[in-house]
């Protein structure tokens, strides 16, 4: 990639960083909440459904505000996790993790969700019969069946996360070499003159990253397929 400059190798490099641990961080509470969702009658069941889907409907700018006045600094959880484990969130990439993970979180969960749903009640209950636990059910049975949604919803959520913007410019801004993402340095680019170039081999970076995670998952979830239909 000599093509790119330092400036524009940062901004991919940091967005393949922030994409993978939302990705990785975003995955067990997803499947989580999916399984809850899908399977299990609480109260206030709707009332989590309406709240892990909000980062849908709100602008992202709200959420990136939102998140500034609870994890800034002089916030109350962001000074108390500063204080107890060193963690600093706004204005740093880390900071920018939590944003793009928070905004993928409902597309991995809308996939997870459908996929559980998919699974035949009976076959979970067949295996229950039978002495299984609830998690060795889960393990042995849901889990496998759900994988091709799974992968989906990982793609999903990190295809998302490599695209955030308005959340994470309003939450970390736009700081080279420690925030700035490939949209945010898109973005940078397009407001000086003479950027428009640099600007075009960034969409191009992201235009490809963007194709190659969609065949890595169809490629991921037809092998999952196969191996459920034992083909």
């Amino acid at each position: 990639m000599d093509w790119l400059g330092p400036e524009e190798w940062q901004a991919v490099a940091l967005s393949l960083k922030v994409a993978i641990w939302a990705t990785l961080l975003n995955l067990p509470f997803a499947l989580l909440v999916s399984h809850a969702l899908a399977r299990w009658s609480f109260p206030g069941k709707q009332l989590l459904n309406a709240i892990v889907h909000l980062p849908l409907f709100l602008p992202p700018v709200v959420t990136g505000y939102l998140l500034l006045i609870t994890f800034g600094r002089r916030a109350p959880v962001g000074a108390w996790l500063e204080q107890t484990f060193g963690l600093v969130l706004a204005f740093r990439w880390t900071g920018a993790v939590l944003a793009a993970a928070i905004m993928g979180f409902p597309l991995m969960v809308r996939a997870i969700r459908l996929a559980i749903e998919a699974v035949d009640p009976k076959l979970e209950q067949a295996a229950a019969t039978l002495g299984a636990s609830r998690f060795w059910v889960f393990a042995t049975i849901t889990l496998p069946l759900i994988l091709p949604g799974l992968i989906a919803g990982a793609v999903l959520g990190f295809a998302k996360a490599m695209g955030e913007f308005g959340a994470t410019i309003t939450f970390v801004a736009n700081i080279p070499g420690q925030t700035q993402t490939l949209p945010s340095a898109v973005y940078s680019f397009l407001q000086v003159p003479g950027g428009e170039d640099a600007a075009l081999r960034l969409v191009a970076i992201s235009v490809a990253l963007a194709m190659a995670a969609l065949i890595a998952s169809e490629i991921l979830a037809r092998r999952a397929s196969k191996r459920i239909n034992g083909t």
